[in-house]
């Protein structure tokens, strides 16, 4: 399994919190790139709830990674 910043972003919108079914089934209906589906099916299924995307890819960088300032614009 591996994620990418182009390939995590896809899950962005999607329901959260949610099981891995809920988001295989996100994935699948939004056109995800199927490498999205395959990383999420790889995940091991224990009926937990995933809270966001960074419960599935840690390192997955937050507004808070880049060094833009909102308010100067």
């Amino acid at each position: 399994m591996y994620w990418t910043l182009e390939l995590a972003s896809k899950l962005e919108d999607a329901p959260w919190p949610a099981t891995k079914d809920e988001l295989v089934d996100f994935a699948l209906r939004s056109g995800a790139p199927m490498e999205v589906v395959e990383n999420l099916q790889e995940i091991e299924d224990e009926g937990e709830v995933f809270e966001s995307i960074e419960d599935i890819w840690p390192d997955y960088p937050s507004k808070e990674d880049f060094l833009f300032n909102e308010d100067e614009y």
